[in-house]
């Protein structure tokens, strides 16, 4: 469990689906499998359209970001309810996503797989902080820092789905606490 993650972040608009977090193609890559979980990594975030986000999130040919935190504004991972988009953005790296709000099937799918924790802004992010800009995010706290000005930033807090996140997910937070056996 980590309570800061820090590094440069990624940022995104509003209304990002999840065919842009992984294209429908990509759906035959098993997460179960771990050659195929890594790849998935490569391909998270690469429906966006390189007109408004000319910088890729995963650099072509990587299988691992450099972002750990993505930013984005209203109703992150809209669309279907496929559980691929929490993996594949955890597969790339990303620990955190902090979004103005998120579409709630992605929230869900965050909390149960544990790859990352979904983190509501107070504020909207998005037009405060651009791709590259080096922050941290303070789960405790329950604040985001932006680097360069040293602004803090509240974020909602995240209450009982911490522990299930921190586990690595439903499954391994139900064996974790006796509510089904190891």
């Amino acid at each position: 469990m980590q309570s800061v993650i820090s590094g440069p972040a990624f940022v995104v608009r509003d209304n990002i689906d999840t065919d842009q977090i992984i294209p429908a193609q990509y759906l035959n890559l098993v997460p179960t499998i771990p050659d195929e979980y890594e790849k998935l990594g490569g391909y998270a975030l690469i429906g966006l359209p390189e007109s408004q986000y000319p910088v890729r999130y995963v650099a072509e040919g990587q299988l691992d970001s450099q972002y750990p935190i993505v930013v984005a504004g209203r109703n992150f991972g809209c669309g279907s309810s496929r559980e691929h988009a929490p993996i594949a953005l955890g597969s790339a790296g990303c620990k955190v996503v902090v979004a103005q709000s998120f579409a709630r099937i992605f929230f869900r799918n965050s909390v149960a797989t544990g790859e990352l924790y979904p983190c509501e802004s107070v504020d909207r992010l998005c037009d405060v902080v651009r791709t590259g800009d080096l922050m941290s995010v303070d789960l405790d706290a329950g604040t985001v820092t932006l680097t360069a000005s040293g602004r803090v930033l509240a974020l909602k807090p995240l209450g009982d789905v911490r522990p299930v996140v921190d586990a690595g997910g439903l499954f391994h937070y139900a064996r974790n606490t006796g509510m089904i056996p190891r």
